[in-house]
């Protein structure tokens, strides 16, 4: 048994942890998350753990190269209109813009996988999703118009019920198109969702407009319980 609780409007991948993503009208849901999603990232060898990651934080010129997944390899288009494959060439182009020694993963392979099979190059879990209320409620709370970009979800959800709060999925299934995921816990946000995706100026008001309605919490991350394709317009179903 199943309850209707939205639908999918948008679907974002990341094939390049802290670069730009593609928008997508459909995709395959494998054992460790989506297809081509955040199978690549830099790395900082001198430390250890989250940390070695290097970002938008570090680096927030990241934001404004976009990565796509093609046929199994990876395609990076900079903001001049440059294109890199997964290569040295992207290393040095990263490398010039940090003094701190960089490297990345999957380097030498022809068609990059995903580094850590549950995890992927992400901070909690395989697949994050968002929803439109949360969206319009911190919208409406920060006062200013609110690009769903930052928040890095790989589906947006509109909810049937604008009152209806993700957090509540906690501990339970979704069912999307012919996928199921378990929903695992919050993200819990920093401050690359200050930054516009297109301009990257900085806004520190809307992290603590974030941290005073949500106590930091916005998006809920999910694991993959059955493999299959969502595509836009693919009803959610809450499982009882």
């Amino acid at each position: 048994m199943q309850s209707i609780v939205g639908e999918i409007t948008e679907i974002n991948r990341y094939p390049v942890k802290s670069f730009a993503g593609e928008q997508l009208e459909t995709c395959m849901i494998e054992t460790y998350g989506m297809l081509g999603d955040r199978f690549c990232t830099f790395y900082d060898e001198s430390k250890e753990g989250w940390w070695r990651y290097i970002t938008a934080r570090n680096i927030p010129n990241m934001l404004t190269y976009q990565a796509q997944y093609i046929n199994g390899e990876i395609l990076v288009t900079a903001s001049d209109g440059r294109t890199f494959g997964w290569d040295k060439d992207l290393l040095g182009e990263i490398q010039s813009q940090t003094k701190t020694p960089i490297s990345m993963s999957n380097l030498k392979a022809s068609h990059p996988q995903p580094e850590h099979p549950q995890l992927l190059s992400v901070d909690g879990a395989s697949i994050l999703l968002i929803t439109d209320a949360s969206l319009k409620k911190l919208e409406a709370a920060w006062g200013h118009p609110l690009d769903q970009r930052r928040f890095r979800g790989n589906f947006v959800i509109a909810l049937n019920d604008e009152t209806f709060f993700e957090g509540d999925w906690i501990g339970r299934q979704l069912s999307i198109g012919d996928a199921q995921l378990q929903v695992d816990s919050f993200c819990e946000r920093c401050m690359v969702i200050t930054m516009d995706p297109d301009s990257l100026e900085k806004d520190p008001t809307l992290l603590k407009k974030l941290n005073k309605e949500f106590d930091l919490h916005f998006g809920v991350y999910a694991s993959v319980v059955k493999t299959g394709q969502i595509r836009i317009g693919d009803k959610v179903g809450l499982l009882e």
